[in-house]
């Protein structure tokens, strides 16, 4: 039975924690992804929608000309949670407005929302289930210094500005962790879809 609306699985986890690599995996399997981070990129991106907003909030300091200088950006909001806050406040409404069309637009019967803050924006209501990808502290620590050449102290505070991972693996439908190998990542975001399926009666 194909469902009216398609499903919406809401795909969350921390900081470097592996959630791109599950999103792939989902695209292989057919299942379309919205990504909110690939969305953001792109209200922020030369002529982007959000821009305006970002310029008049945050003023010249944090561009070059017409562009966004993203690391001065960053640098300004992950020191600093209002301002963190006020751009959040500026991207999430625009966001959800995008990935509202794309779901709407989409023949599928399954979609998933790949969103970093799904439960810090509250965009998990508009979900039917919620994966949360994720590692360790340690280890989480150590992939966005390397991921992101960041001092310890800089990774931590991107850590810490998100939702704690075990209130996240918590508030969960489902959880997957990547700290093993990728095949047995990929096995159980199979199963997970494959009961998916199931229960859908797709």
């Amino acid at each position: 039975m194909k469902p009216n609306k398609p499903y919406i699985v809401g795909l969350t986890g921390g900081i470097a924690c592996g959630k791109s690599h599950v999103s792939r995996e989902l695209r292989a399997l057919g299942v379309p992804v919205m990504d909110a981070d690939a969305i953001s990129h792109g209200l922020t991106a030369p002529g982007g929608a959000a821009l305006p907003a970002i310029q008049e909030a945050f003023g010249e300091g944090v561009f070059e000309g017409e562009t966004l200088n993203r690391k001065a950006l960053g640098a300004l909001v992950f020191s600093d949670d209002e301002k963190r806050r006020q751009l959040e406040g500026i991207l999430h409404p625009l966001i959800l407005q995008t990935m509202l069309q794309e779901t709407a637009a989409s023949s599928a019967p399954i979609v998933a929302w790949d969103v970093p803050l799904l439960f810090e924006t509250g965009l998990d209501q508009q979900c039917d289930e919620v994966w949360c990808v994720y590692i360790t502290l340690g280890e989480q620590l150590k992939r966005v210094m390397r991921r992101d050449h960041l001092s310890q102290q800089a990774a931590q505070a991107r850590i810490d500005s998100q939702m704690s991972m075990e209130e996240k693996k918590n508030r969960a439908t489902h959880r997957i962790s990547t700290m093993g190998a990728r095949a047995d990542t990929r096995r159980h975001v199979r199963g997970l879809l494959r009961d998916l399926q199931r229960r859908l009666k797709l």
